[in-house]
Formats: structure tokens, C-alpha cells, sequence
């Protein structure tokens, strides 16, 4: 059975390692096929293609895209998308160009709470400026002591009614989903189960996805907990997408779970790579 990890980050976005570290370590994990999902960003695709082929890696191009639904920020992957398409850059072009005054706006929120600086002290965990996000602000915070984990500043600072928590309204669903298709991509729900929707309103996404040409959710994610898998599964069956899986990979030790770790997915699903390989 291929091990395959169709959901990661470089410091093209808000990982920690360059695309062609995140290859070997993934490599190195054991991951036979590996695909890089930086947020709203396309730019280490050439990179990371190029190291996966040195390292006897499969490689999946793909992109992780912010989405405003139901007052709700959700991300929509895109799997094989061709990260040339005009279509594609246009619309990440336009998701990015919120992000810097968003992350002023973080930074004066977290100075009345204590934490001056915050801004510069996040830039210098950022890879790409036009990408700047609430994990950079999370590893500045850690630094500051001010938590020890990502999950504890999140829980602390950056999460909705928290200090640091500044909505922002990103792409809509149709649009991204759009976006993807134009680019010969296959569009899935990224780790559904993070989401804090009702059963209704879950159902509501997964319908309009549906709709709009969606094929498939995350179901066995680093961003899960293993008591959600067997729900996503079955939701995956319910609404007939296909299942996808992957660690949501940001940095070593600071994300849930390593490339070796994940399980695979159960076996009565159909992976959303099914017919690629």
C-alpha cells in the first residue's frame, strides 16, 4: 500500500522548512507520494516537484486555499492543479493581498494585551511577506513565552473573543472551488472535523461543495483526532466523496502528527488518489 500525504506546508506559506526539506523529511519518514499544499501560494511547487523527483518521491501539486463560508474562515486543498493556470494566480493573488494589514491589526490588538512588537516579531518567522499569518504570530508568542505550544497560543490569543483574533472575509467557496477546476485540479474540504459548524450546517458545506463540483474531504488528517476519522469515513460514504489524507505537516515536533505516524485510510473508502498512479 502506497504512503500517500497529500496535505503540506513549506516556508512558501507558514511552514518552517524550505519545499525541497519538507521532500526528504517526508522522503526520510517514509511517504511514497507527497503533495505540497502551501496556503493561498503556489510558489514552491517548482522546488518541491524538483526535490521529490531527486528523492524517488511521487509528487502531487497543490494548494490550500482560504475561504470565508457561513462567517467561518475554511480551507479548500486542490490536488494536480496546474499552479500556471492565470486563473488560479489571479484569485491566490487576490486572497493574499488582505494579509499584511490583517497582521497589523493582530499586532496592536496583541500589544494592549502585553505583547508589543508583535509584528516584527512575527516577520521573522515569515518565509514569504505576502503570506504573513496567525502561525507566524504563534511561534513569536511561544518565543515571548507566552505559551508553549501552537495549540495553547491559538487557545489563548488567536482564536475567536481571544486578544490577536481579527476576522478577515478571504475567497467564497464558489470562488475557490472555481479556481481549482480552471486549474485542472480535484477540490477537497481540508480536516472538516476543525470546523465549529452544527451537523446542519456541516451538511449545508458538504451539499454546496457537492454542488459546485467538490469531490472529496480530508478523513484521516493531523489535524483530526483519531476518534474523527471513523466519523469522517462515514460521512465520506454518506455524501459519496472521495476520502483524502494527509498530516497538515508544518515544522517537525510542532505539528500533530509526523509523516511516519498517520494511519492510513480504512480500507472501505475510495482515496481521492484512486485512478492517479
Amino acid at each position: 500500500m502506497l504512503n500517500v500525504d497529500l496535505h503540506s506546508h513549506s516556508n512558501v506559506s507558514d511552514g518552517v522548512l524550505s519545499p525541497a526539506a519538507v521532500a526528504k523529511y517526508a522522503r526520510k519518514a517514509g511517504v511514497d507520494v507527497w503533495g505540497l499544499t502551501d496556503h493561498d501560494e503556489v510558489g514552491g511547487i517548482a522546488l518541491g516537484r524538483a526535490a521529490a523527483q531527486e528523492a524517488g518521491l511521487g509528487f502531487v501539486a497543490g494548494v490550500e486555499i482560504s475561504i470565508t463560508w457561513a462567517n467561518q474562515t475554511v480551507h479548500i486543498v486542490g490536488l494536480r492543479i496546474d499552479e500556471s493556470n492565470p486563473v488560479l494566480l489571479a484569485g491566490l493573488h487576490a486572497t493574499r493581498s488582505g494579509r499584511d494589514a490583517r497582521g497589523r491589526e493582530i499586532s496592536a490588538q496583541l500589544a494592549t494585551a502585553g505583547y508589543p512588537g508583535a509584528y516584527e516579531g512575527a516577520l521573522k518567522y515569515v518565509g514569504n511577506p505576502d503570506l504573513m499569518s496567525r502561525t507566524h504570530f504563534a511561534r513569536y508568542l511561544i518565543e515571548c513565552g507566552a505559551a508553549s505550544n501552537i495549540s495553547e497560543v491559538f487557545r489563548k490569543f488567536l482564536s475567536e473573543g481571544k486578544p490577536g483574533y481579527v476576522p478577515h472575509r478571504w475567497a467564497s467557496l464558489t470562488e475557490a472551488v472555481g479556481w481549482i477546476r480552471a486549474a485542472g485540479g480535484v477540490a477537497v474540504v481540508a480536516h472538516p472535523g476543525r470546523y465549529q459548524f452544527s451537523p446542519v450546517a456541516e451538511g449545508a458545506l458538504f451539499d454546496e461543495f457537492k454542488q459546485l463540483g467538490g469531490s472529496a474531504i480530508e478523513v484521516v488528517t493531523g489535524s483530526h483526532t483519531p476518534d474523527q476519522y471513523p466519523v469522517y469515513a462515514e460521512l465520506a460514504r454518506r455524501y459519496g466523496f472521495l476520502a483524502s489524507r494527509g498530516t497538515d505537516f508544518h515544522a517537525p515536533g510542532e505539528s500533530r502528527a509526523e509523516f511516519a505516524l498517520l494511519p492510513p485510510l480504512p480500507s472501505n473508502l475510495t482515496p481521492v488518489w484512486h485512478d492517479w498512479f
